[in-house]
């Protein structure tokens, strides 16, 4: 039976709240709030890939300078709203679903530590971890963990590490509501993160079932939740291959659910289990921009019945809880000297002024760190990507000659953006590039708003001038010293604001990405690395001849009509 929504838009209670969320209805009943028949009713607040968004930020990514154009965020925030919202909804948890390492100078700094200061200030009943929560091996989570006054469950996780195997259990009972929550990780952690050799992880769906059978041959407990850090597509898998699981909220992909611009699905997205059940799946897109929030009513046999929520949009016009911000904005003293430290040598200027017109020397080298952090994380020539792509909006200042401070590089790349590893095929790879050299996305035909640097591995060639209506067109692509093939298949390195549609340059975005490190993190690496930096300009990006580029547009169009 299809499932029918029935939408009602409703303001959230609280004065400091201009988000709106959305009221809607199971297939199963026509109305809510049906307690008085037997029936129970919780609410469940949920935030998830907050990569150490303590404070707000801009629409960009960067710390909030001018909050006239809007700043996002913050836990000051959240905390303003469950201040407001939490005491009409007596029967409420608030979950964390993981990744709140990794992506600010509150974590590049401190480490976990004004991290888990926060979240017990913001009162979590429960968190799941995430892949990032590893970054810095067993011992720095086991200390973080050691800090928190909330349980971690993870049930897909063992480890022989004392601190994480006495902290992490694979579910936790609330007996006032008589529902478990259960936890899973990514199993690709190992692989994207720096767990201690002791650590494993298992696949989510078994444990999660396993999970479920042990409660239910237990306990009386029917109502079940899942916080879920493996992304939405395999929430999606999670919930068509189990039973006994109702509702899930997830992370890791960043996926923005909900009934806004730029949205990847409802909020909740509708799933039916292995009995043709319906599980809830709900998520908070990421950086804490959002908080999510669903209340449901459970029957007798933990059957979701009804419910209604949304995600809660966090904007200037949420007001900070005043002694958690003045707490946050304390803790950005220390990194004026922290950024002020240096971390390599450069003996060439890494010019940044024509990254939006053409190659340039800082574009080659972030594009080639790229490529050789997942390059060194490869087990095999068959799975290694065979270049990187950045867009050069993202590089935001030079780097001087001489000595390289990590100021610098957080200056020249500010946005906290990841990395991500993505698959096209050839045809596809080839209308991408032609959509940004020529500045028109050729599936959607709306403008690219931002150029290209690419790594070694690939090379392009594009023409300028009145040869074209757009003012350049693609020429020739070669990767890995051939011509690109169009029926062939390649994965490549970029980051999550391109990936997930950021300056146009994918359409449609991916879904599902497997979030890595930070540019500035894996740029500092390499800075070490390969310190000092002494690079040139080779050719990577190079204009040709207009008459060329001619046959070209020709070609292009030919194209364009036999598809047509």
């Amino acid at each position: 039976m299809a499932f029918k929504a029935t939408l009602l838009a409703v303001s959230l209670l609280g004065t400091a709240l201009a988000a709106q969320v959305d009221h809607l209805v199971s297939r199963r009943l026509s109305k809510r709030f049906i307690d008085d028949a037997g029936h129970y009713n919780i609410s469940f607040y949920h935030i998830n890939d907050v990569h150490a968004h303590l404070d707000q930020f801009s629409s960009s990514g960067t710390d909030c300078t001018r909050p006239e154009r809007g700043c996002y965020g913050g836990y000051a925030r959240v905390k303003t709203v469950l201040k407001e919202t939490r005491p009409s909804h007596p029967d409420s948890l608030l979950l964390n679903v993981g990744d709140e390492f990794q992506g600010t100078m509150f974590f590049s700094f401190y480490g976990g530590e004004k991290i888990s200061q926060t979240l017990n200030q913001i009162g979590f009943d429960a968190m799941t971890l995430g892949n990032h929560e590893f970054d810095r091996g067993d011992d720095h989570l086991g200390e973080f963990l050691g800090n928190l006054t909330f349980p971690i469950i993870s049930a897909n996780v063992f480890s022989d590490h004392p601190m994480l195997n006495r902290t992490i259990k694979p579910f936790h009972i609330f007996p006032q509501y008589d529902l478990a929550v259960i936890g899973v990780t990514t199993e690709t952690t190992p692989a994207i993160s720096s767990p201690g050799k002791g650590t494993r992880f298992t696949d989510p769906i078994a444990a999660v079932q396993d999970t479920i059978d042990f409660i239910r041959s237990t306990t009386n407990i029917k109502r079940l939740a899942a916080i879920t850090h493996i992304g939405y597509e395999e929430d999606m898998r999670l919930a068509r291959e189990t039973t006994g699981l109702h509702l899930i909220m997830g992370g890791h992909s960043h996926t923005p659910l909900g009934d806004f611009e730029g949205a990847q699905g409802p909020y909740p997205t509708i799933v039916e289990n292995k009995d043709g059940e319906e599980v809830f799946i709900v998520t908070a897109y990421r950086w804490g921009e959002y908080l999510g929030y669903i209340d449901v009513t459970y029957d007798d046999q933990g059957r979701i019945l009804a419910y209604h929520g949304g995600p809660i949009h966090l904007t200037n016009t949420t007001a900070q809880d005043e002694d958690l911000q003045r707490q946050i904005d304390s803790w950005r003293g220390p990194f004026e000297e922290f950024a002020k430290e240096v971390v390599g040598f450069s003996n060439v200027f890494l010019e940044q002024e024509t990254c939006l017109q053409k190659e340039c020397l800082l574009g080659d080298y972030v594009s080639d760190a790229l490529l050789t952090y997942r390059l060194n994380a490869s087990t095999s020539e068959t799975t290694a990507p065979a270049f990187a792509l950045v867009n050069g909006g993202g590089i935001r200042a030079a780097i001087d000659e001489g000595p390289i401070t990590r100021g610098e590089v957080l200056t020249a790349f500010p946005f906290a953006n990841s990395v991500v590893e993505v698959t096209l095929s050839g045809d596809r790879l080839w209308d991408v590039l032609e959509g940004i050299v020529s500045g028109v996305n050729v599936h959607n035909g709306k403008p690219v708003t931002s150029f290209l640097q690419v790594s070694r591995g690939i090379r392009i060639e594009y023409a300028t001038g009145a040869a074209t209506s757009t003012g350049k067109v693609l020429v020739s692509v070669k990767i890995g010293g051939k011509p690109l093939d169009r029926t062939a298949q390649y994965t490549f390195v970029t980051i999550d604001f391109l990936s997930n549609g950021g300056d146009n340059f994918f359409s449609p975005a991916f879904s599902d990405i497997v979030v890595l490190d930070t540019v500035d993190e894996v740029l500092l690496r390499h800075i070490g690395a390969t310190s000092p930096v002494d690079i040139a300009l080779d050719g990577r990006l190079s204009v040709v001849r207009n008459c060329k580029a001619a046959k070209a547009l020709r070609r292009a169009k030919a194209r364009r009509a036999r598809r047509a």
